[in-house]
């Protein structure tokens, strides 16, 4: 997808690589109850005071469409729209998040549809603006809790924000992950996978560090944005392998199912450079334009019963019913829970357009048949013993 040209500026120049209740400030220690929290995970168990059932919703405007389709097999067409679209997305969005067949609930998530509103900033911050988390977190709720409160005033407060946006992305991460570790009422040994979306005008920024998706919806079109980093992935068995670490049956050190994560100092040990367990994220840069319709954020629990292309069917086909992003991160997780996903669950709907989808017109091919004058005559004499 190549660059637009709005009037915004360019935000990302470098080369390399709970839904917004919450206002930036000082970096957010537990509080005496998540304490109690910290006893309980220490113990194996997450702590018990978390809602079963979370949705939000905002600034969804209800369209409805009588003209429902489906988006199957729906083959890939060349752009037209390029740098000279005016394009300007308008963010939207809905959640769902349910503990499913667990015992405890360790997933959290952010949705902030206007950054500049959340951040009480300037007029002169980028607009429009959002951002966007899924944090899947593991031997407790501590570390998944700490980074949704604090990673994205981590980011903004970078050096290098709004300039070189993926170099203050890759800086938050590892503070955060440094900031469990010095944390004295956090558990050091929960961990969390991250994946962050922070859009800046038409130019979104992913950032993953685990197993959690981004998928774009493009026109019906699935786009994975962000890949699922899995020990027994082959880039990531190499670089564990480099580092000392070690995977059994498909577990990082025998103990964790994911090669990235925050947190986990317990498998980490002392503060140093490079782990086996990296917290750096993984970064894709996107350039919306007219074909972008949604994306969809979810941890493992969706992306383990469900292909990435079904999903995208499945919200695109809601969306041209109802318009309404949080009923689409429903039906997707009513959708997983059917299929006999073991995990929790929680997925994020991001819309670019109040208007729902448009139908994708499929050009009929008209072809002309003909029966030859021998058939013709078989065919007669058939239809005249009948």
């Amino acid at each position: 997808m190549a660059p637009g040209t709005d009037n915004t500026p360019p935000y990302c120049t470098e080369s390399d690589g709970g839904c917004g209740e919450e206002k930036v400030g000082p970096v957010e220690d537990e509080d005496p109850e998540s304490s109690e929290n910290s006893s309980q995970a220490k113990a194996g168990k997450p702590p018990r005071n978390l809602s079963v059932m979370r949705h939000s919703m905002s600034q969804a405007m209800l369209v409805c469409t009588t003209d429902l389709e489906s988006t199957v097999g729906v083959i890939a067409i060349k752009s037209p729209f390029g740098e000279n679209s005016g394009f300007l997305p308008i963010f939207r969005s809905g959640s769902c998040s349910e503990i499913g067949p667990k015992t405890y609930m360790e997933d959290e998530y952010i949705c902030v549809d206007n950054l500049r509103e959340h951040l009480e900033a300037a007029s002169d911050f980028p607009s429009p603006g959002a951002f966007y988390g899924v944090f899947d977190g593991h031997g407790g709720v501590d570390a998944a809790s700490f980074t949704r409160k604090n990673i994205l005033k981590f980011i903004v407060e970078d050096s290098h924000f709004p300039t070189v946006v993926k170099r203050a992305i890759r800086n938050a991460f590892v503070k955060v992950d440094h900031a469990i570790a010095d944390a004295k009422s956090l558990d050091r040994s929960s961990g969390t996978t991250v994946l962050t979306a922070l859009m800046l005008g038409r130019t979104m920024v992913i950032a993953n560090a685990g197993d959690s998706r981004a998928v774009l919806g493009k026109r019906g079109r699935a786009i994975e944005l962000s890949k699922d980093h899995k020990p027994n992935c082959t880039s990531e068995k190499l670089r564990i392998e480099k580092l000392g670490g070690v995977i059994y049956d498909g577990y990082l050190h025998g103990q964790l199912s994911v090669a990235r994560a925050l947190g986990d100092w317990h498998l980490k040990g002392p503060k140093g450079p490079l782990y086996p367990l990296s917290s750096e994220p993984e970064l894709e840069e996107v350039f919306l334009n007219e074909e972008d319709e949604f994306l969809i954020m979810g941890c493992d629990g969706i992306w383990d019963v469900m292909s990435s292309q079904y999903a995208v069917t499945i919200v695109r086909r809601e969306l041209m019913l109802h318009n309404d992003p949080e009923k689409c991160s429903e039906v997707l997780v009513r959708e997983a829970l059917k299929r006999n996903t073991c995990d929790n669950l929680t997925v994020l709907v991001v819309c670019f357009s109040p208007d729902p989808p448009p139908t994708i017109e499929v050009p009929k091919i008209q072809k002309r048949r003909s029966i030859s004058a021998e058939g013709l005559d078989l065919l007669k004499g058939v239809l005249s013993n009948v």
